[in-house]
């Protein structure tokens, strides 16, 4: 008994003490508010900046509170009327998008303007719908999990799992992938580990490595010291998951994508090759109000053959790939980075007003 009463003792210090640091948070960001709305701080002040980054942290603390217990009727008209607004304020992310959308063939130059405005907005939806599903996620038990997925084709992975030793999964940004990562690490023997690219908010990217770690990852960060860490899950029979349609760094294989030349990360390739594990290509797109995943064939990489050769042609063998992904929910494909050199060029005209 004097066992139970300290830990509940325990439990409660915890709570409160987690309440604190919460209560002592928001008070540092009210305080920091009322000097920025004061007019005492200049713009561009590394105060201003923090404040901003604050928001954004205390926005996303507050969904993955609040948005999973709120009904479905809700949050999907509240995420409408959002990415509507997003989609009419972020011009350089519209102008992306309305270009991905073309290049996919969703809609053409003979196309009405309301065509296109639709699809935009559907896209900007289904990016809006992603952070609402890792809302979620942080919320769901074992059982909504499973409630909430479906997985067409599975025996994919199991026949990739069989031809050892761990598995890659390719995925391009369609849908909510977490939502498979974790449906995924809830299998009996199966362990996870995804790559995560780097954003320009350390503490955010903090509080979303723990969230993703919390539901059953083991996060890498993209960077110099991702292909060894990510060499040894794979030799320990892990499932990667690596996003492999942008090249972040710059430093990818050329491959023609969509119809044009440009670079995509040729990770899984050098790691398919170093290791023997095959290539898995898996979509994850929403439908009728569940996260649905479609895996495609295993890729098995040669390991015989130049490096350079059989990287340049596994990477251009996975860019056909990810376009069959792409095409199966292509308004849901939220990629709102420039992707090739004419996306640069066309924001290039687009920030001097001639595009």
């Amino acid at each position: 008994m004097l066992r139970a009463a300290r830990g509940g003792l325990a439990a409660v210090r915890a709570v409160g003490a987690a309440g604190a640091h919460a209560g002592h948070r928001r008070a540092a960001l009210r305080q920091d508010l009322a000097a920025v709305l004061s007019g005492r701080v200049r713009r561009g002040s590394d105060l201003r900046a923090r404040l901003r980054r604050r928001l954004v942290l205390e926005q996303y603390r507050l969904g993955a509170r609040f948005l999973p217990h709120l009904p479905d009727r809700l949050v999907d008209g509240g995420t409408r009327l959002l990415a509507g607004t997003l989609a009419l304020r972020r011009g350089e992310q519209r102008l992306i998008v309305q270009r991905n959308l073309r290049r996919i063939g969703t809609v053409g130059e003979e196309s009405s303007k309301g065509e296109l405005q639709r699809a935009v907005r559907e896209t900007f939806v289904a990016y809006g719908r992603y952070y609402v599903d890792c809302a979620r996620l942080a919320a769901a038990g074992p059982a909504e999990v499973e409630a909430g997925f479906t997985f067409e084709n599975y025996q994919h992975i199991s026949d990739a799992r069989r031809a050892g030793p761990g598995t890659i999964l390719v995925l391009p940004h369609v849908g909510s992938w977490e939502w498979a990562g974790v449906w995924l690490a809830q299998r009996p023997g199966m362990k996870v580990t995804a790559v995560v690219e780097p954003i320009d908010h350390p503490e955010l990217f903090e509080w979303m490595g723990r969230f993703r770690r919390r539901i059953g990852m083991e996060i890498v960060p993209a960077g110099p010291e991702a292909l060894g860490a990510l060499t040894r899950a794979l030799h320990e029979v892990h499932v990667v998951c690596l996003r492999a349609e942008r090249d972040i760094d710059g430093g990818g294989v050329e491959v023609e994508f969509f119809g044009e030349r440009t670079t995509l990360p040729g990770g899984p390739a050098v790691l398919a090759r170093r290791t023997g594990s095959p290539i898995v290509g898996v979509v994850v797109s929403s439908r009728n109000g569940k996260c649905h995943a479609v895996c495609m064939p295993p890729m098995v990489v040669s390991r015989a053959g130049r490096l350079r050769d059989v990287v340049g042609e596994t990477t251009q063998a996975l860019a056909h790939r990810l376009e069959e992904m792409i095409r199966t929910a292509p308004t849901q494909w939220h990629l709102m980075q420039p992707n090739w050199p004419s996306d640069r060029a066309a924001l290039a005209a687009f920030r001097d007003g001639s595009e």
